[in-house]
């Protein structure tokens, strides 16, 4: 009978144990509230603006995940910190911090396989071939947005893997399978757009879509050029049209860029002028490593001989020279503080 009640107490005691949590349906709500606001306001305001937030919640979520809860609340704690460890990739990606952006990619796929997500799997292997393919690794790009299919399911995320793997193909110059892939990513977004996903930084508009899909058809190329210039207009005019909230000044800056670069391939240097000016006049401090690198890129094209006698072109890489001199986004998160 003593042992009896001796191990009756113990689970008496095991229950209090298991009972025991630190967080709450209530705070589970906050912080998915909290996340959807965070990835909402990255697409529009300033990186200063969101990035204190994004660190603080990040890390009072780890802490959280330092104490007790029951499973389901573990799983729930996980995908916040991985949603929110995947903004802060998308932060040290557009600061040119790519060693950085690797590893909270790392992290996030991480609190992926704890919280059993494969939402969130899609997503970070998205993250990663982004890294990939601005660290000039397009290979490995493209075996990232592959690796991400098997777990992308509704929603817009198969369309951006896709999308990603045919911009990272075409900069390998393999345009037949470049021009499958953006065909794939159409047909992704008509069978399963309708699903439901988090907005902001983790949703694929289809602005975005036709963004990437003028940066691939421009690396592509000769008769290709024309409908990148069609791609890439497309995009600027459904940005433009977008809620204010919706409307990422980084990639209708991507899409004007490659508008320019497309008029100076195909000779229209009014064309180009034009676009190009629309991107020099923005705030340097909205300016990301990436429209960074495409503006030296135009730079790069602008110095070729065929242009040495253009009064015009000459003026053009000046100015570009000069914008690309000016700080952009701070690589250092302390003046942030």
């Amino acid at each position: 009978m003593e042992a009896v009640a001796a191990d009756s107490a113990e689970s008496v005691l095991f229950l209090h144990f298991a009972s025991a949590s630190n967080v709450d349906d209530t705070l589970l709500e906050q912080l998915d509230t909290d996340v959807i606001r965070l990835a909402s306001d990255y697409v529009s305001k300033p990186l200063s603006e969101v990035f204190q937030e994004i660190g603080t919640l990040r890390r009072s979520v780890f802490d959280l995940l330092h104490g007790r809860q029951h499973p389901h609340q573990s799983a729930h704690l996980y995908l916040a910190a991985g949603r929110l460890s995947g903004l802060a990739a998308h932060i040290a990606l557009d600061l040119g911090q790519y060693a950085a952006a690797a590893t909270h990619s790392r992290t996030v796929w991480r609190c992926a396989e704890s919280a059993g997500h494969n939402g969130l799997r899609a997503w970070v292997r998205s993250m990663q071939s982004l890294i990939a393919y601005w660290r000039q690794d397009y290979r490995q790009a493209a075996e990232l947005a592959r690796a991400g299919m098997p777990y992308a399911g509704g929603g817009t995320i198969g369309a951006r893997l896709l999308s990603l793997e045919a911009r990272a193909i075409a900069a390998l110059g393999d345009r037949a399978s470049a021009l499958r892939a953006v065909e794939a990513a159409k047909d992704a977004r008509s069978a399963y757009a309708s699903g439901v996903e988090l907005p902001g930084v983790f949703t694929f508009p289809e602005a975005k879509q036709w963004t990437y899909a003028g940066t691939t058809l421009l690396a592509l190329g000769g008769r290709h050029v024309g409908r990148a210039i069609e791609a890439s207009s497309r995009a600027i005019v459904l940005y433009e049209s977008a809620p204010q909230e919706d409307q990422s000044s980084g990639d209708i800056q991507a899409a004007r860029l490659d508008l320019a670069t497309a008029h100076l391939a195909n000779g229209d240097i009014d064309g180009l002028r034009d676009k190009l000016i629309t991107v020099l006049e923005m705030e340097p401090g909205r300016r990301t490593a990436s429209i960074s690198k495409r503006l030296l890129a135009v730079s790069a094209r602008l110095s070729e001989p065929v242009y040495a006698g253009s009064p015009m072109v000459l003026d053009l890489r000046e100015n570009v020279r000069e914008a690309c001199s000016r700080p952009a986004l701070t690589n250092s998160p302390e003046s942030d503080k």
